[in-house]
């Protein structure tokens, strides 16, 4: 008598399902664990970039916050790395983030908002900070998020 050697249909057949269960519990998690990382970089970024600016300002005479992001990166030595200055719109990102400089109509005051690229995917939560520090988030998409509204502050 001859016996084969091997697995049976059904044997295989269970263990592609337990596989299957498997990945269907882990591969969410693991997504959501990416867009949190995205979203603490988005938020390590934006104070780089504050800091930046503060520093930006009071090494200029006479005081004023940088034009744009670029300034900050142009500088000898640079304020901040190339890819968070080049981080400004969704085809160049920064971990899953663009940012919008915006300086003020008298160079004192400016804000950042921080932008997932695809939101939902690459973060949930839109950041903004201004030359006061603080930042701030909203969980809309497109919705820019406002300074001093109750439950979007991000400890610092």
């Amino acid at each position: 008598m001859s016996r084969k050697n091997g697995f049976t249909l059904i044997e295989i057949l269970v263990v592609i399902g337990i596989i299957g269960l498997l990945a269907a519990v882990a591969i969410p998690q693991m997504l959501r664990s990416r867009m949190n990382a995205n979203e603490l970089g988005a938020i390590a970024a934006l104070r780089t970039a504050n800091n930046a600016c503060q520093g930006y300002y009071n090494v200029i005479t006479p005081h004023t916050y940088p034009a744009d992001l670029a300034t900050l990166a142009d500088t000898f030595p640079p304020y901040i790395d190339h890819v968070l200055a080049n981080a400004v719109d969704i085809n160049h990102t920064k971990q899953g983030y663009y940012f919008t400089y915006t300086l003020g109509a008298t160079g004192e005051s400016f804000t950042i908002i921080a932008w997932p690229s695809t939101f939902g995917r690459t973060g949930a939560r839109n950041f903004f900070v201004n030359e006061l520090g603080a930042i701030y988030y909203n969980s809309q998409n497109g919705l820019a998020p406002v300074p001093g509204a109750e439950g979007t502050f991000v400890a610092q």
